[in-house]
């Protein structure tokens, strides 16, 4: 296959790109600077976004589009904050629209990642792809404005992947959930009642690859294990692999105190069902999370 990577050398870019180069197929890596050294063995070229938008030949042809750039929401939800999280998301869209847009050959298939937030939060209620957005929050606007604007994208087939928090030991949220626990203070966050919807980066990157090849999946896809766990289940799963001691509760007030509003990231959560994927025949890796832990622990 051909396909475009818009964000590749982030964390879960970066696992895709090994698959798929273990696979032999020739990718091209959207990002906003190139590498200084690229491997010229590598069937990767990289252009950045200026070059996307005024040389769009390079991207006829493709079999595929997947874009997972926008800006973190781990950062200070100061107006100013806000406002760039929410234009950088919307940026990089517009310009996979346009770039669509100008294209005589069209990939089949676009891959747009979004978030579990846009089902809001519930210590109640399970999510699956069938459940209506419910806007409460900053991280839920957010992401029903990021799918607005991927509804806005020309293509045949529009997949928007709805990213739960991703396990892997070379990025995303692990190594900061892990740093109690190494250091023996380890515990459960707020109540510990809060779900904790996820799924190991082999899978992510399995699912990204089966969305492509089968042509009946479209629409929103949740990108969660069928097993979600609470905060207390998740730090009680660390404890067991990695047998580190929980035992230090963090209390709500304490976080709310150092984080403001960012804390509801930690405090509020949802259970999601990635009922899609299961009825179009994908299997998991690792739909446990003990199991999930233990192999980015042996790897």
């Amino acid at each position: 296959m051909r396909i475009a990577i818009c964000g590749g050398t982030g964390f879960i870019g970066e696992a895709l790109c090994t698959r798929w180069q273990q696979g032999g197929h020739d990718m091209i890596i959207v990002t906003r600077s190139k590498p200084d050294n690229p491997q010229p063995s590598r069937p990767i070229s990289y252009l950045t976004w200026d070059e996307m938008k005024s040389h769009p030949e390079r991207f006829e042809g493709l079999d595929a589009l997947v874009n997972l750039a926008g800006s973190s929401l781990s950062q200070r939800w100061t107006q100013e904050g806000k406002q760039r999280i929410l234009q950088s998301r919307q940026r990089t869209v517009s310009s996979v629209a346009e770039l669509m847009d100008r294209l005589a050959f069209k990939p089949p298939v676009v891959i747009q990642a979004s978030a579990m937030a846009i089902y809001g939060t519930s210590e109640f209620e399970t999510f699956d792809e069938e459940s209506p957005a419910t806007i409460m929050d900053f991280p839920s606007k957010v992401v029903q404005e990021w799918e607005q604007a991927a509804d806005r994208i020309p293509v045949d087939r529009l997949i928007k992947l709805r990213i739960s928090v991703v396990l892997g030991d070379k990025g995303g949220a692990l190594p900061k959930m892990l740093l109690p626990y190494k250091l023996g203070v380890g515990g459960k966050i707020g109540s510990g009642k809060q779900w904790l919807s996820w799924i190991h980066i082999d899978d992510i990157v399995d699912l990204i690859d089966y969305c492509i090849r089968h042509e009946g999946i479209s629409g929103a896809v949740n990108a969660a294990s069928p097993h979600a766990v609470t905060n207390d289940e998740f730090g009680r799963s660390i404890a067991k692999v990695y047998r580190r001691p929980h035992w230090l509760p963090l209390p709500a007030f304490m976080l709310q105190s150092i984080l403001g509003e960012m804390s509801l990231i930690l405090l509020k959560g949802q259970r999601i069902l990635p009922a899609k994927a299961l009825r179009h025949g994908f299997q998991f890796r690792y739909p446990e999370v003990t199991d999930a832990l233990k192999q980015i622990k042996e790897s």
